[in-house]
């Protein structure tokens, strides 16, 4: 909960990926607020202040996914209205700004996310959800000690690159500073 709080603020894209592990981990639990309070919330809270609300904060959490039907899959809504968010962003810096920075860490990413998207079976997601998916991918593998090879980090490194310009340019955004939205002359 603190640590999502703290990501809200300073890095929406580690936010977004951190809630994702949220939710796969309430659903590891089985929803049980009592499993999580033991494994998850006890040993980070010293404090029973604390710890009443994280309790909290996770049964918010299991009633949304619950109420929403994200027993098996599926992100928060919280976590859709963020990336509805960028995703105006990306197409705003790439369509209207025309930035010439990010467009072309966009072409660099491009062949990767496509190729991501594709052996993932992605669908017709969003190119800026596929590198959420990636990147959030990569997390789970490194958590199960897998390896990852040097030519699949250089690819989700072209899409890690592309959520911290989107990030920087989202945290400048609600800071009022509408700067990257000035068409270079």
């Amino acid at each position: 909960m603190f640590i999502a709080q703290e990501k809200l603020q300073s890095n929406i894209a580690e936010y977004v990926i951190y809630m994702y592990q949220v939710e796969d981990m309430i659903r590891a639990y089985r929803f049980d607020i009592d499993k999580i309070r033991e494994n998850i919330i006890r040993p980070q809270v010293k404090s029973e202040a604390f710890e009443n609300e994280a309790v909290k904060w996770y049964e918010e959490l299991i009633t949304e996914m619950k109420s929403r039907g994200l027993e098996k899959k599926g992100h928060l809504h919280r976590l859709g209205e963020v990336i509805t968010e960028l995703i105006y962003l990306h197409n705003t810096l790439k369509d209207v700004v025309e930035d010439k920075k990010y467009l072309g860490l966009l072409e660099a990413a491009n062949e990767n996310v496509e190729a991501f998207q594709k052996k993932s079976d992605l669908g017709s997601l969003h190119m800026i959800e596929v590198c959420f998916q990636a990147l959030y991918m990569k997390l789970l593998l490194k958590l199960q000690g897998k390896e990852v090879g040097a030519e699949s980090e250089a690819a989700f490194d072209t899409m890690r690159i592309i959520l911290a310009y989107l990030t920087k340019a989202y945290h400048q955004m609600k800071a009022g500073d509408m700067s990257m939205f000035q068409k270079e002359k």
